[in-house]
């Protein structure tokens, strides 16, 4: 700790005795005093003397039976009794914070919903004395510690703020009672389809998929779902509603699960454009619970990956 050169040390009186003076006077009993500090009877009078010296007068008026407080003592409580008041309180503050040192997760839903949820136990069970906060990403004004974001490949590099997680793939998911025996690239043809908005080109487009496995693609089928969230895609899906494309991060839960399966088991899949990153606030580069909670995101992403 920084000492400052002429600083005068503080002069304050002896803390044992204050608490017996304390106890005292709560009481009116140096007995029960005692008993409260788990010491002996004596020990507290040792103690109550001791400030009286300190003081220099006389704080408590010995009776018998019982003891009341002189001039002097009746000067000394107030101030005595909040500076205990306020250590006290400093106590609670400084405990409570020890045993609930807090991370704010900022996630998409989807991603929250179909991967991180299920495995956040695990993290508590590692590390019971970090408490986090899960909010999905527009959730209130106050800023996240950690945000796990989904953006282009470019900006996925490894920074002081950010890590790389996952890179993506993207593949045609449904629910297994709905994949036809034999699943050829012509099913998509019979099947219906569950739309996420996308442009024409992009992973998400069943353009670009009809287009890549050699099939005329026609928009005017007329039964399939539009939705503009892939975890409702995906829960679409599973319920049978028809084909949608999935990202293999989210979906490998249900695919083990047996809720979900991949149209084509063996067919193709397609590298996301995006990739999962960790960012957090440029004052917790360093922090230990921080870099706790980063590292555990980044094994359990490459376990993801492992078994896929």
């Amino acid at each position: 700790m920084k000492r400052y050169h002429g600083a005068m040390p503080r002069r304050l009186p002896p803390f044992q005795p204050l608490l017996a003076f304390d106890a005292v006077v709560r009481h009116r009993s140096f007995t029960r005093a005692a008993a409260e500090l788990g010491v002996t009877q004596s020990a507290i009078s040792h103690q109550v003397r001791r400030l009286e010296q300190y003081f220099g007068t006389p704080l408590l008026d010995r009776r018998r039976p019982g003891v009341d407080l002189t001039g002097e003592g009746r000067a000394l409580l107030p101030e005595l009794t909040a500076a205990l008041d306020t250590l006290g309180a400093l106590d609670v503050h400084v405990r409570r914070a020890a045993r609930q040192r807090r991370l704010r997760i900022a996630a998409g839903t989807a991603l929250s919903t179909w991967w991180l949820v299920r495995r956040l136990p695990r993290f508590a069970l590692q590390h019971p004395d970090i408490a986090l906060e899960l909010t999905p990403h527009d959730a209130g004004a106050e800023p996240a510690d950690i945000r796990i974001a989904w953006v282009p490949g470019d900006e996925a590099r490894q920074t002081t703020t950010q890590r790389p997680l996952f890179r993506e793939q993207v593949f045609p998911v449904c629910a297994p009672a709905l994949r036809p025996p034999q699943a050829a690239p012509t099913a998509l043809l019979s099947l219906p389809l569950i739309y996420k908005d996308a442009d024409r080109t992009s992973e998400w487009s069943w353009e670009t998929w009809f287009r890549r496995f050699g099939l005329h693609y026609t928009r005017a089928r007329g039964n399939g779902l539009q939705l503009g969230d892939i975890g409702l895609c995906l829960a679409a899906a599973s319920e049978g509603a028809g084909v949608a494309l999935g990202r293999s991060l989210l979906v490998s839960d249900a695919i083990a699960d047996g809720r979900l399966a991949r149209l084509f088991p063996d067919g193709p899949v397609m590298e996301s454009r995006k990739v999962h990153v960790a960012r957090w606030r440029a004052e917790l580069s360093g922090d230990a619970d921080t870099s706790a909670f980063v590292g555990w995101l980044a094994d359990e992403t490459a376990r993801t990956c492992a078994i896929q």
